[in-house]
């Protein structure tokens, strides 16, 4: 069916809005992770100086305690800059699959920037793993030696810190989970955006109809509620909830019994793991949705 004057040009003022959009947020995120940055890195080489007190003579006695205290504390903080590095690289890939949404291509030169932004949250996140195995390196080496041993254990973590990331190469920061994930996403995202405007187009749908039936598809036949991570057949290109059909398959095949594709109608009578596909278009679909719906 035809659709109503205008729709297209409907359509297309959406898709400008929504790529102005990730362009800003794009742009608001790399100035936000690039203050993370530096002041991760600022406080990188301080923490060396500051995790051990002044080795004062009449204080030799005490350094093992104080300062081995004092070198857990400050690694705890660190730590805590670590796990915020993660949720940036997690936002990152966020605002990449928005890009990719609004522009329909996974070559972008704002993608390129948010690629270059991940890849340097990578090798922060590798020197942070440095400095702590460092530390952890050489407080053990010192721990059962006489206290003047902790004169020099400043120089002895740097000098590791120093050796460790000069084994630490490009590859091993492309190699970085987030990173693997962040391209693979992207890439995913592209070409399954494409297969559903092209699966859209063929359809030719009425609107109402076309929204009502993408909010059916919304809800998982296994668990009747909204789907966290819908799942592709790639037989019947029936949906499901990833955790339900997991556990579902493997309940069936533990009892030697094939699992049956649950939706109604369908003549799928052996569904099995290798079928499935996370189907991240439709993923981001039930996450505006939830936005839009004011859900959590």
């Amino acid at each position: 069916m035809i659709g109503k004057p205008g729709d297209s040009l409907s359509v297309l003022h959406r898709c400008r809005c929504n790529k102005r959009i990730c362009d800003h947020n794009a742009e608001m995120l790399f100035q936000s992770s690039s203050i993370l940055v530096t002041l991760v890195y600022a406080l990188l080489p301080r923490l060396v100086y500051m995790t051990w007190p002044r080795t004062d003579a009449s204080l030799l006695r005490l350094l093992p305690k104080m300062s081995l205290s004092s070198v857990q504390s400050t690694l705890s903080t660190l730590k805590s800059c670590q796990a915020d590095i993660g949720g940036c690289m997690d936002m990152v890939s966020d605002v990449a699959l928005g890009i990719v949404e609004a522009q329909g291509m996974d070559n972008s030169p704002a993608l390129k920037k948010l690629e270059g932004m991940i890849l340097e949250c990578s090798r922060l996140d590798r020197e942070i793993n440095c400095f702590v195995e460092s530390v952890d390196e050489m407080t053990a080496q010192v721990r059962h030696e006489p206290p003047e041993a902790m004169v020099n254990l400043r120089n002895s973590v740097k000098e590791r810190f120093t050796e460790l990331m000069a084994g630490v190469t490009d590859a091993d920061l492309q190699r970085h989970s987030k990173v693997v994930a962040f391209r693979d996403s992207v890439r995913k995202y592209a070409m399954q955006a494409g297969q559903t405007a092209a699966e859209n187009e063929e359809e030719e749908l009425d609107e109402d109809i076309a929204v009502t039936q993408s909010q059916t598809n919304f809800i998982c036949p296994l668990t009747q509620v909204e789907m966290v991570n819908p799942v592709k057949n790639k037989k019947c290109h029936h949906y499901y909830d990833q955790e339900a059909v997991l556990e579902m398959i493997k309940a069936r095949h533990k009892i030697k019994k094939k699992f049956r594709c649950p939706k109604v109608g369908c003549g799928n009578t052996d569904v099995q793991l290798s079928d499935l596909e996370l189907d991240l278009v439709m993923k981001r679909m039930i996450q505006n949705h939830k936005r839009q719906s004011g859900k959590t």
